[in-house]
């Protein structure tokens, strides 16, 4: 029987090498390869991520960050560690950790060209007293 094995988001990049230093640097991401100095891939704990160098939309962009679109989101273990760690590096935060009422505990970085990542965990939502 046929499986996917994972996806990988592929996002359009300005500058590759200023992408990558972020991606090592901010989020301790690994570079994975680099190709003829315009495509790479980067990763964390087996989650890819691919970088093009090629021209994006910025109307889209701006679209996507005013409607609070993400561009990846990330299923993690240990958000409130991974955050704290993220924060020290001085990833850029734009939305802070927080439980959310659909029962994760998610935090939003921006990348230098604009991408939300969003870092989240599921946690067991909250219940009013007397309620199943």
């Amino acid at each position: 029987m046929a499986t996917v094995e994972t996806a990988a988001p592929q996002f359009l990049v300005d500058d590759l090498n200023q992408t990558l230093a972020f991606y090592r640097e901010r989020l301790g991401f690994s570079e994975d390869f680099v190709y003829e100095g315009f495509y790479a891939s980067v990763s964390r704990d087996g989650a890819p991520i691919h970088l093009k160098c090629a021209p994006k939309l910025e109307a889209e962009r701006s679209h996507r960050k005013s409607e609070e679109h993400l561009d990846a989101y990330m299923a993690v273990a240990g958000v409130r560690e991974l955050y704290e760690e993220l924060t020290e590096r001085g990833a850029p935060i734009v939305r802070p950790l927080e439980e959310r009422p659909w029962g994760v505990i998610d935090f939003h970085i921006e990348d230098p060209d604009g991408y939300i990542l969003c870092f989240a965990e599921g946690v067991e939502p909250s219940r009013a007293p007397g309620e199943r």
